[in-house]
């Protein structure tokens, strides 16, 4: 999706502790503030640089895009071979793994939903790549693309729920397995009679 064969100063994807503190600020920023917060220069404090360590890393607000997305798009990657090798199949490690939880792939997925809310078109497209490639893999798994759809959904609505709640207060008992599981169960029988891998 984005080329990481650019310079450092546009935002190239080299892995350091430092591009990473930068990406980590910005996009807790774009998430607690909104877009016109996520500054350079405010960017640039919250993670514990000057300006100028942070265009080294990244020229421009949109070099700092660019590197979230890359970052994004490498998680859900990652996320999709987890997907695919889950020993309890690919349905229910996707509902099991539904909640925000803090983790590097939530972060990036708020930060871009924060992007996307003010219009940014490869936000957007982040996005829609991200919902695609993981309706893929479980359309693999269920043989059918509405049922997928379906599950989609649930997952969606686990996720969306999950961020409503405030930190370490879940408004619904979310991390019940006993839910979890009933939820599995409906999807077990929806997808009755349909091979699921």
């Amino acid at each position: 999706m984005i080329s990481d064969s650019a310079s450092p100063a546009t935002g190239a994807h080299h892995a350091s502790p430092t591009r990473d503190r930068l990406l980590d600020a910005f996009a807790q920023l774009l998430i607690d503030q909104g877009e016109r917060a996520a500054t350079l220069d405010a960017v640039a404090a919250a993670a514990g640089l000057s300006k100028g360590g942070l265009l080294y890393h990244f020229g421009s607000k949109d070099a700092l895009v660019e590197g979230l997305l890359a970052r994004l798009d490498a998680l859900v990657a990652d996320d999709v071979q987890q997907i695919r090798a889950a020993p309890a199949g690919a349905v229910d490690y996707l509902i099991r793994t539904s909640m925000s939880e803090g983790t590097a792939l939530d972060q990036s997925i708020g930060a871009a939903v924060r992007l996307a809310q003010g219009a940014h078109p490869l936000a957007n497209a982040a996005l829609a790549s991200t919902r695609r490639q993981w309706l893929s893999v479980i359309e693999e798994a269920v043989g059918d693309p509405d049922v997928a759809e379906v599950i989609m959904l649930v997952s969606d609505g686990l996720y969306y729920e999950s961020t409503l709640a405030s930190p370490g207060h879940l408004a619904v008992d979310d991390t019940s397995t006993t839910r979890l599981d009933r939820l599995l169960a409906v999807i077990g029988r929806m997808t009755a009679g349909t091979a699921i891998r």
